[in-house]
């Protein structure tokens, strides 16, 4: 399939889950694609399974949390490949379950830092290749917890929220200029991350999770000339988890 094909995509956060299912759709209908994560050595499988399949990737070593990492990151994607055409900010910190009262500020700066910010400096940085071209996709990977506050992980849901004020704000900027800014809001979906954060088995407990290939696979829709009708949006993806279904 070639919905991608003369595209140059940007993801954060492909070394697992999410990130690495975008990589892999995107590669395969035809993106060059540059994928971060803190370290390289968790990113070297899945450069080498693009490039197998007859795809390109380049792999970037970035700490989000550091500001001054964030523009190379689009700087290293430009100089391989020409251009930045679809970024993916997929990567973020999902914290331990802490109440307002027991929170460490410390742990408040550290999400916003990669969950916000560094989105804010990311898009930043690859805003005028996509204005100069007069053309961009940009989606961000928010969730289901920034539409609904509950307790436990608030900044994580605080900054979530955040995300999907960001890509309606920064769509209305940028429209003028044919780039296109949207919002995935996933519910459960069985990754690491998830796993982890919740001490869950993944589909194995809950069957109604999603796989990470259904997330990718609307990114792919959002990356594309298909979803030119759309920006400014935040679309919710609960597959089996919708609470209407309860």
């Amino acid at each position: 399939m070639t919905r991608l094909t003369e595209r140059s995509a940007l993801v954060t956060g492909a070394s697992r889950g999410i990130g690495r299912a975008v990589a892999l759709a995107f590669a395969k209908e035809g993106a060059n694609v540059a994928v971060t994560a803190r370290s390289t050595d968790a990113l070297d499988d899945l450069v080498r399974e693009i490039a197998e399949n007859g795809g390109s990737a380049l792999a970037v070593a970035a700490d989000l949390a550091q500001e001054d990492e964030i523009a190379p990151i689009a700087e290293a994607a430009r100089e391989r490949f020409g251009s930045v055409d679809i970024l993916v900010n997929n990567a973020g910190i999902i914290h331990p379950p802490i109440d307002l009262v027991d929170f460490d500020a410390g742990l408040w700066r550290q999400v916003i830092d990669v969950n916000l910010i560094a989105v804010a400096l990311l898009t930043k940085a690859v805003l005028p290749g996509m204005i100069a071209n007069s053309r961009g996709k940009i989606i961000n990977l928010a969730s289901i917890g920034g539409r609904h506050g509950a307790k436990g992980r608030t900044a994580y849901r605080v900054t979530k929220a955040a995300l999907i004020s960001l890509t309606e704000s920064v769509a209305a900027e940028v429209k003028p200029h044919g780039i296109d800014v949207t919002c995935i809001c996933p519910g459960g979906v069985d990754t690491e991350g998830y796993r982890e954060a919740f001490n869950h088995r993944g589909r194995e407990q809950n069957p109604r999770l999603m796989d990470p290939a259904e997330i990718a696979e609307l990114a792919v829709f959002l990356a594309s000339a298909a979803s030119s009708a759309v920006t400014g949006t935040a679309i919710d993806a609960f597959g089996g988890t919708n609470p209407l279904f309860d």
